[in-house]
């Protein structure tokens, strides 16, 4: 991948100032834990050798700011948030697989799922909506994806979930990947649903959590 640009430097510090926020907000957001097993070949989820280790159930983080959150987030739903995280400041592009050559919505949730779970889920957002379990507002978890109308069209964009209502994603052409709140008026008035994709089965979480703590290494 290229080297980070100015901008995306800067998205991604203001990002880690959010997180750190959020953890002293939320200190009790993450409680619950994402379950673990595989979606079998109906779902629409094929899994690719490149498979990763998600975080153990038991993990616990260490304190502190925003590496705690991470930590914490890591713990529970997997590398699948921190690749998320990682996105940020990537700049949009419709029809983008790659974040050197940008990420529309559909692309950046693709990308997150295959470079960290092995998982490759359809590539349209609408395609997407069908694809594992379906969740309510109040059950929603990290890591799991959330779908608006945007564009007048059911299940038109995807982002995903990081807790505390807050949510990454990659927003229109001319925008960055970023975080976005579900409850301000415009996302709130066009959510139109939840779905849990099931994580690969976990390991120890002490490779994870090193890579969390690289992953914030310049925020």
């Amino acid at each position: 991948m290229q080297p980070l640009t100015l901008t995306q430097t800067c998205a991604r510090a203001a990002a880690g100032m959010l997180i750190g926020l959020l953890m002293t907000t939320t200190s009790g957001a993450f409680a619950d834990e994402v379950s673990s097993s595989s979606q079998n070949a109906n779902s629409g989820i094929f899994f690719s050798s490149k498979s990763s280790d998600a975080a153990s159930a038991g993990a616990a983080s260490n304190p502190g700011g925003a590496k705690s959150f991470l930590s914490g987030v890591a713990s529970k739903a997997g590398d699948v948030v921190v690749g998320a995280l990682n996105m940020i400041g990537v700049r949009y592009r419709w029809g983008g697989n790659t974040p050197d050559s940008g990420l529309d919505c559909s692309g950046f949730v693709r990308y997150v799922f295959q470079d960290t779970l092995g998982m490759t889920l359809p590539r349209r957002a609408e395609e997407m909506s069908r694809v594992g379990e379906k969740v309510t507002v109040a059950d929603l978890k990290p890591g799991d994806l959330v779908f608006f109308n945007t564009m007048r069209r059911s299940f038109s964009h995807v982002g995903i979930y990081i807790g505390d209502n807050k949510f990454v994603h990659s927003p229109s052409t001319g925008s960055t990947i970023r975080v976005d709140d579900m409850e301000d008026g415009y996302w709130e008035k066009r959510f139109q649903g939840a779905r849990r994709i099931e994580n690969a089965p976990v390991g120890d979480g002490s490779e994870l959590r090193q890579r969390v703590s690289a992953s914030i290494g310049g925020y």
